[in-house]
């Protein structure tokens, strides 16, 4: 059987691309698109090859770059812009083929096995086209990365850029993949480096040519699927365009205008963030049974923390509650906290989500208590939806000093 034929396309600096394209002058400068620095969200999502000449990365903030840079221009994001540029984008990949997947804004995937026989082209000529066509008819550049399947295409996009086409091939990919860090693999996040590196599996190569069961000892069903990968062995489908992405995670976070201090605050800041993260579950129709809570510091060190429910819930009331208990229980009240994220994991279908009772849930009082919750959050549910999502709030109230305030995102 032959092999399919996938192309990762990404879009090269993709928001300071699409700033260019509406300011011209800003070719010539170091520029990166930018949070508000006054309301301490300055940190660089974007920057153009030049800021990128002087060490600029994404992620950086504002003063880092600034440092790096001191003649940098910053703009600040627009995403209802790039979101229209990213459906031209997508738009040119469709017309060679509908199995497209978006995977961000600004990265796609491309099935093309059936495209190249219609068209009389290479997988490198076709290719090329995609990148000619959106250069020439769009004005930014796109790499991408040709192979027989999603996970090395994806690292063939990320092989060579700007503006690049690289293909990996079943004859080539231990030549050109192999010598990499085995942290260039796709999921090799930081704990599953560390861990690797202690057993001196340093390349992709030393990960591919370990016994398989060597690497699931070292780090379980995380190390099949990294063992897998190092060995080309990914068969997972390219999507019809269009088609709906199943969603695994729910979640809001906030860079705060100030330090967040004092208990009220952190009451205030969960709240506004659980009624955010309930409001969409509903949305989605989904029920979730983990609920986390991600805090920065000021000097950016994090903390991340979860707890398993028992129960299905998409309650702003049941979300609150658990989110102010973790952090009461991982967290000094007084300690200065920079930014928060709560989301809810573990998702169903909300008419799937089987409740397992305890006795405390089967009291008279307790279920009475439950019920009224929900009628009550379904109740507001209602009248946002008639009035606007920002005409009721559940439990938080607009607090400007540390940048929250209801309709504000």
């Amino acid at each position: 059987m032959a092999d399919r034929v996938i192309f990762h396309a990404d879009c090269n600096n993709f928001f300071a691309s699409c700033e260019c394209l509406e300011r011209p002058e800003l070719k010539d400068v170091p520029m990166a698109v930018a949070g508000d620095p006054e309301n301490r969200v300055g940190v660089v999502v974007a920057k153009n090859e030049l800021a990128k000449k002087f060490g600029v990365k994404t992620t950086d903030t504002v003063y880092a770059a600034k440092k790096k840079c001191p003649g940098i221009v910053f703009v600040p994001p627009r995403h209802h812009y790039y979101g229209a540029i990213s459906r031209r984008v997508n738009a040119i990949y469709c017309e060679y083929t509908e199995y497209v997947e978006p995977a961000s804004i600004d990265e796609s995937y491309l099935d093309v096995t059936q495209a190249l026989p219609f068209y009389g082209l290479t997988p490198r000529e076709l290719a090329d086209e995609l990148r000619r066509r959106v250069r020439e008819e769009i004005g930014i550049t796109i790499s991408v990365g040709v192979s027989f399947c999603k996970i090395f295409a994806k690292m063939g996009s990320d092989y060579k850029k700007p503006d690049a086409t690289t293909v990996i091939t079943r004859e080539n990919y231990r030549d050109m993949l192999w010598p990499l860090p085995v942290s260039d693999l796709l999921f090799a996040g930081k704990a599953a480096v560390k861990r690797l590196n202690k057993k001196e599996i340093r390349t992709i190569g030393d990960l591919a040519q370990t016994p398989a069961d060597d690497i699931h000892d070292a780090l379980g069903k995380q190390g099949d699927m990294l063992w897998r990968y190092a060995n080309g062995i990914d068969d997972s489908p390219v999507q019809l365009f269009g088609t709906a992405r199943e969603i695994k995670s729910i979640s809001r976070g906030r860079t705060f205008k100030r330090d967040l201090v004092t208990e009220m605050e952190i009451h205030t800041a969960i709240a506004y963030l659980t009624d955010e993260v309930a409001r969409n579950l509903r949305r989605h129709d989904l029920k979730g049974e983990v609920v986390s809570v991600h805090i920065r510091r000021p000097d950016m060190a994090e903390i991340s923390r979860q707890t398993t429910l028992g129960r299905y819930t998409y309650l702003q009331h049941d979300i609150q509650k658990t989110a102010i208990q973790l952090v009461r229980d991982n967290w000094r009240i007084g300690e200065p906290i920079r930014a928060m994220t709560v989301g809810v994991t573990r998702l169903v279908p909300s008419g799937e989500a089987v409740e397992q009772l305890s006795l405390f849930d089967l009291v008279e009082d307790n279920a009475r208590d439950r019920n009224r919750q929900e009628r009550l959050e379904a109740a507001v549910a209602a009248l946002r939806e008639k009035h606007g999502n920002y005409s009721i709030t559940l439990g938080f109230q607009n607090n400007e000093d540390i940048g929250l305030r209801r309709g504000r995102r």
